[in-house]
C-alpha cells in the first residue's frame, strides 16, 4: 500500500464498506488529514473491487493533490484490500461497551472512536465530535484501564457506556448521510473483479495442488521459500521500497554490505537490477541457493512477490507511541521490531538490541504492547521520550537503504 494512504473498512448502517484514509502528513508546513471524498460526500465502496475501478479512473476527489496519491491507482485489488487491524465495526460499538472494561475492550473501543473522530474533524460532522466530547472518557480510552479503575474510574467507566446507549444512533446517522457510493468506470470495474476471481482461483488451486510439489516449485512464493531468500517491503516516510533477507545459520543478511542495503521501488525493478548488476558485490552470495536466483533473472523468468508477513511498516510507530499503547498497532509493532533488530545484527549494530531490551523504557513499553498481559499494570503515559528513542531507531534504519 501507498506509505501514506490507508485502506480501511467501515461497518455502518449499510453493511461493510472500504475506503482509503491518509493520516495526519505534513506539508508546506501545515498538517493535513483525508479521505476519499470530496466537499459533500465521504467515498465508500460495498466492495473492494469497486474501490479499485474508482482509483484507477477518477480523478476528481480530495486525496487527488496527496503526496502518496501516485501509487495508487496501480494498486492491486489485494493491496486495496482492509487489513484486520484497519476494519472499524462502528454500528457494533453499543454491543461491545456492554462488555467489561478490560484491556481489550478498551483498546478496540479506542481503535473506533478514533477513526471516528477523525472523520468528523474532516467532515465537519459537528454532531459526532460533540457525542464524542460528551463524557471525559472518550478522551482516555489511549491510555487503557488505568483511568478506569476505582470508583472514580467506573464512574468514568458508566457515563461514557450511557452516552454511547443514548446517542451512538447520532454518531450512526451522522455518517450514514456523509457516506456515498459514486459510480464507478464499468470497463475499470470489470477488469478489477476479473483480477479479483483471478486472485481467488490461484488461492484456490493452491489449495488443491498444496502437496504437488511441481506445481509448487512453478509458483513464486514456492521458489523463493525454497530457495531459502524472502522478499520483503519496508515502508519509511519516502515511501514503500522492496528488498530480500534471508538467515544463514540463523543470522540475518540482507541484499546490501557493509551495513547499506540495496532497495528497489518496486518488485519489477528489483528483479531486472539482479539480472543485470546485482549478481554479485554484496552478502547474499553467501547463499547456496543465491545463484538459482540469479538464474531465473537472467532469463526473465524471476518473479518477486511479498508475502504479507514481509511487510514491515516503521511510518508513524512513533507518534502512535507517543499516544498511549492502546493507540498502537501491535502487529505493525512486532514486525517492525524484528526488522530493526535484524537489520542491526547484519550492520553489527548493538544500538537497536539495547534500545529494544525489556530493560530499558522503550523495550519495556514494546514488549508490553506486543505480549499483551491482562493482569500486567499499563505502563503510564507521557511516552515522548520512548517515541522519541523508537524515532532514531527508525531514521537509522532508513539511512541504511539505497533506493535504486
Amino acid at each position: 500500500m501507498a506509505s501514506d494512504i490507508v485502506p480501511i473498512q467501515l461497518s455502518l448502517t449499510e453493511g461493510d464498506l472500504v475506503t482509503l484514509w491518509a493520516p495526519r502528513w505534513r506539508e508546506d508546513g501545515e498538517e493535513w488529514e483525508a479521505f476519499l471524498g470530496d466537499d459533500d460526500a465521504l467515498f465508500a465502496f460495498p466492495e473492494v473491487t469497486q474501490l479499485a475501478a474508482f482509483v484507477r479512473t477518477a480523478d476528481d476527489h480530495d486525496l487527488i493533490d496527496h503526496p502518496a496519491w501516485s501509487v495508487v491507482p496501480d494498486l492491486t485489488v489485494s493491496e486495496l484490500t482492509p487489513e484486520e487491524t484497519q476494519r472499524y465495526d462502528i454500528v457494533g460499538v453499543p454491543e461491545l461497551a456492554a462488555e467489561d472494561a478490560d484491556t481489550w475492550t478498551i483498546g478496540e473501543l479506542a481503535e473506533i472512536t478514533d477513526m471516528v473522530r477523525s472523520i468528523a474533524d474532516v467532515c465537519d460532522l459537528d454532531v459526532v465530535t460533540e457525542v464524542l466530547d460528551s463524557a471525559p472518557g472518550f478522551g482516555l480510552l489511549r491510555q487503557g484501564t488505568l483511568p478506569f479503575v476505582g470508583r472514580e474510574g467506573a464512574r468514568l467507566w458508566t457515563q461514557l457506556v450511557e452516552v454511547i446507549a443514548e446517542r451512538w444512533d447520532d454518531v450512526i446517522d451522522a455518517l450514514d448521510d456523509m457516506v456515498d457510493t459514486p459510480e464507478v468506470d464499468a470497463a475499470a470495474l470489470g477488469a478489477a473483479e476479473k483480477e479479483a476471481a483471478l486472485v481467488a482461483d490461484s488461492a484456490d488451486e493452491s489449495l488443491v495442488t498444496g502437496g504437488d510439489e511441481t506445481d509448487e516449485s512453478d509458483a513464486p512464493a514456492g521458489f523463493w521459500e525454497e530457495v531459502g531468500i524472502d522478499p520483503i517491503r519496508i515502508t519509511t516516510s519516502d515511501g514503500d521500497c522492496v528488498t530480500l533477507r534471508c538467515y544463514l545459520d540463523d543470522a540475518p543478511v540482507f541484499l546490501g554490505t557493509k551495513g547499506t542495503i540495496e532497495a528497489f521501488p518496486t518488485e519489477r525493478a528489483l528483479a531486472r537490477w539482479i539480472a543485470e548488476d546485482g549478481a554479485e558485490g554484496h552478502d547474499l552470495t553467501a547463499a547456496s541457493t543465491w545463484s538459482d536466483v540469479v538464474e531465473r533473472a537472467g532469463v526473465g523468468e524471476l518473479e518477486v512477490e511479498v508475502d504479507t508477513l514481509n511487510s514491515y511498516t516503521l511510518t508513524g510507530l512513533d507518534g502512535d507511541l507517543a499516544a498511549g499503547t492502546t493507540a498502537v498497532d501491535g502487529a505493525q509493532l512486532e514486525l517492525a521490531s524484528e526488522l530493526l533488530l535484524d537489520v542491526g545484527e547484519w550492520a553489527e549494530d548493538d544500538e537497536p538490541r539495547e534500545a529494544l531490551a525489556d530493560s530499558e523504557s522503550l523495550g519495556w513499553l514494546v514488549s508490553f504492547i506486543i505480549k499483551p498481559d491482562p493482569t500486567r499494570l499499563a505502563p503510564s503515559p507521557p511516552f515522548d521520550a520512548e517515541a522519541a528513542r523508537w524515532r532514531e531507531l527508525a531514521d537509522a534504519l532508513q539511512a541504511r537503504l539505497h533506493v535504486n
